[in-house]
């Protein structure tokens, strides 16, 4: 899809990074659900205590639910315990996944999509972003809930992502907030208190949310702050996590 340019080219570009993510993490989940349980090397593994034997039981059903409606295998689910708050995670995002799709498509008078996984139905959803922009508020819907799912996956896979320091003062708020995140090339200001003056920003209306600055914003950004377009280039190869 071409995300366009204006205000719903912006909320589009944002809406693809959180898909984007949610790709890539929402598979992580099911080696997440149930750490592998192994025996000292040479030693057969002991006959669970029939307390125990019921609880794995447990676990298999819960593990072959989570397979047949999400479509995850569980690595080892027979040695579980199940995670529950990975397994909410992906009820949640798979729940949430659907009825975005399904909000999507009647919204713009498309048949009811057909059954399939979280990956695939997330690429028929950015498929449709070029139908999407002529919607604001269904553009907004898309991106925030995107965006809330690709959240709640980071938190449960606990990635902390990479964050590096940049020169210069935000254009907003004025104070040395400015980050660079690699992962996402974009620079952010990380003040909690600045509100940009770009109606669609999601700073206007989700205190979680900060102003950033695309690629193709840094020389923009750089005349603006103080900073050097080479210094925020540079930055977006650092690996090094570094203190907000």
């Amino acid at each position: 899809m071409s995300a366009g340019t204006g205000a719903a080219g912006t909320v589009l570009r944002d809406a693809l990074v959180w898909a984007a993510a949610l790709v890539r993490q929402f598979p992580e989940l099911a080696g997440e659900l149930a750490p592998v349980r192994r025996s000292p090397a040479g030693t057969a593994p002991a006959a669970p205590h029939p307390a125990e034997a019921e609880l794995l039981r447990q676990e298999r059903r819960e593990a072959l639910l989570l397979e047949q409606r999400h479509g995850l295998a569980v690595p080892g689910h027979g040695a579980a315990p199940i995670r529950l708050h990975v397994s909410d995670c992906i009820r949640d995002v798979t729940d949430g996944v659907v009825e975005l799709e399904e909000a999507v498509c009647a919204r713009l008078g498309l048949p009811r999509p057909p059954r399939a996984g979280v990956t695939d139905r997330l690429r028929r959803v950015v498929g449709l972003l070029d139908g999407v922009a002529a919607h604001p508020d269904l553009a907004r819907h898309v991106r925030d809930e995107l965006r809330r799912m690709a959240r709640r996956c980071a938190r449960t896979l606990g990635e902390a992502e990479t964050v590096v320091r940049v020169a210069g003062r935000c254009p907003w708020c004025d104070s040395v907030s400015l980050r660079a995140f690699p992962d996402r090339r974009a620079v952010l200001c990380v003040n909690p208190a600045c509100v940009c003056v770009d109606p669609v920003c999601g700073c206007q209306d989700d205190p979680a949310y900060r102003h950033l600055w695309r690629e193709e914003e840094w020389r923009e950004l750089a005349e603006a702050s103080g900073a050097r377009t080479e210094e925020i280039e540079a930055a977006m190869d650092d690996t090094e996590e570094t203190a907000c």
